[in-house]
């Protein structure tokens, strides 16, 4: 029975952030970078699916490692944050300093360590908050952090401390709410420049 929650919890991160970037295509064309969203939506699925692959490896037992998988689950996570960052900005310096972030990001993890792909991805969503909020200056955008970042490092933090895997099965959910937060932010603008317009 536990071992049925917990795939599904992963297996929900990796069908729904899909999901929301397939209906993203050729939608949202009041973004600057419309045509990133799908990759951000996709990229996030697809680290979620590296995460389960790494999992088989470990009888689903959260281990803090590095492996390829890990590493790809990273990699995703980086592409997918930064190209939903750099689809709202026009900037182009803004927009070339946040793909060298994901660049170091990637690249720190096999040269470096983990923690320091970790601490530029913090960095990456320090960016995205900021700009998204300042691009769509919406309430319920305050979910991402709440969800994405606070809660998912709080559960993450007490399943390393305490190695009890229930913590396990509430990660992927959490996060899962966070890409809900940006599908519903991205519908809700669209809707707010139709009511403009009309």
């Amino acid at each position: 029975m536990f071992f049925f929650l917990l795939f599904s919890a992963h297996l929900q991160a990796v069908i729904v952030p899909i999901i929301f970037g397939i209906k993203s295509i050729n939608k949202f064309k009041n973004i600057k970078n419309h045509a990133l969203i799908p990759f951000g939506f996709i990229f996030l699925g697809l680290a979620s699916m590296f995460e389960m692959i790494d999992h088989t490896k470990t009888n689903w037992i959260y281990i803090d490692h590095s492996s390829l998988f890990n590493w790809f689950f990273y990699t995703f996570l980086a592409l997918g944050l930064t190209s939903l960052t750099i689809s709202v900005i026009k900037n182009k310096f803004a927009i070339g300093t946040n793909i060298f972030l994901c660049f170091c990001s990637i690249v720190s993890y096999l040269l470096i360590d983990k923690t320091i792909a970790l601490s530029l991805q913090v960095i990456i969503s320090i960016f995205l908050i900021i700009n998204w909020q300042r691009m769509f200056k919406d309430w319920i955008f305050i979910a991402y952090p709440i969800f994405g970042i606070i809660f998912t490092t709080f559960f993450g933090t007490n399943l390393s401390i305490t190695g009890n895997q229930i913590w396990h099965v509430f990660i992927g959910p959490s996060g899962t709410i966070s890409v809900i937060t940006f599908y519903l932010v991205l519908k809700r603008s669209k809707n707010k420049l139709y009511e403009i317009l009309k």
